[in-house]
């Protein structure tokens, strides 16, 4: 669902006539409302993802109880190879009980850790993946809910703990860019703790375009950001279905990206505080379309 930047302007009349202005956390670095500037975080594990071992070649890896779970009972992974430590293998199936979708490797914990790179919490267990297939926008839109738009936001970690709140409260699907954000991977699939094999990500070659495509299907297009004069609102929506915009860590909303959003909106705040992680953003926007 390839699209390409051209702005418009709203045609949809706002349910409050309200200002916009926000681009999610203020276009900035927050990726959350408001102002915020986003919390960096340390890449170890996502440049773990781009080892050779890892590689598109061979396949990714992807590690952990949650993760490993959720893509064994996922149809639509294809499955290479499953590798687990005796305590590893011992969780899973308390969890999912055999037969699995392919059959573990017993492997000792030293050459787990050699394999996925040290420091990585794989809690005993690893499955090599082959990506998952990029879904068509009018096929991830039959699902109901709302719709996250990531604008270039890059932390694997942010982008899953995004998708693992877009899981929790119902969203229809998450759309990212094909460049300037993370690949799938181990770190990304860790942080969204199973929602990357239940909620579609789709990548698209330009921002602006796919909001464009989400305005067609009727969706009411917001962007998150802190100095957005209209608070967000559920009710205000007035049963319309929406789509947030977050924007990237450091820069926030791009200029074609706001102004191609139908209003900029920001989070209440009332504790004072000027900005929120993106992620933590991300969940308290959803939580109050949804409520």
């Amino acid at each position: 669902m390839e699209q390409r930047d051209q702005p418009r302007k709203q045609s949809k009349p706002h349910p409050q006539g309200q200002g916009h202005g926000q681009g999610h956390g203020q276009g900035h670095g927050q990726g959350h409302g408001q102002g915020a500037r986003t919390e960096h975080r340390p890449r170890q594990d996502s440049q773990r993802d781009r080892r050779p071992s890892a590689g598109k070649a061979s396949g990714l890896w992807l590690y952990g109880l949650h993760p490993v779970e959720a893509a064994l009972v996922n149809p639509s992974r294809r499955l290479r190879r499953l590798v687990l430590t005796e305590e590893g293998e011992a969780a899973l199936v308390a969890r999912l009980p055999k037969p699995w979708a392919i059959p573990g490797e017993r492997i000792e914990r030293d050459k787990l850790d050699a394999m996925l790179g040290r420091g990585v919490v794989h809690q005993g267990i690893a499955v090599q993946t082959d990506p998952l297939a990029n879904p068509s926008l009018a096929d991830a839109l039959k699902r109901p809910g709302p719709v996250l738009v990531l604008d270039q936001i890059t932390d694997p970690r942010n982008v899953g703990a995004i998708m693992r709140s877009a899981q929790a409260f119902g969203a229809a699907l998450v759309i990212a860019q094909e460049r300037n954000a993370p690949e799938e991977g181990g770190a990304l699939a860790k942080a969204a703790s199973g929602a990357l094999e239940r909620i579609p990500l789709l990548r698209t070659i330009n921002i602006a375009r796919a909001l464009i495509a989400l305005k067609a299907a009727d969706l009411w297009v917001m962007g998150l950001d802190a100095g957005g004069a209209t608070r967000l609102s559920g009710a205000a929506l007035g049963g319309r279905r929406a789509a947030l915009v977050l924007g990237a860590e450091g820069e926030g909303l791009r200029r074609l990206t706001r102004e191609t959003c139908d209003e900029l909106v920001s989070l209440a705040m009332p504790g004072g505080m000027e900005s929120l992680n993106v992620s933590a953003a991300a969940a308290v926007a959803l939580y109050e379309i949804i409520r």
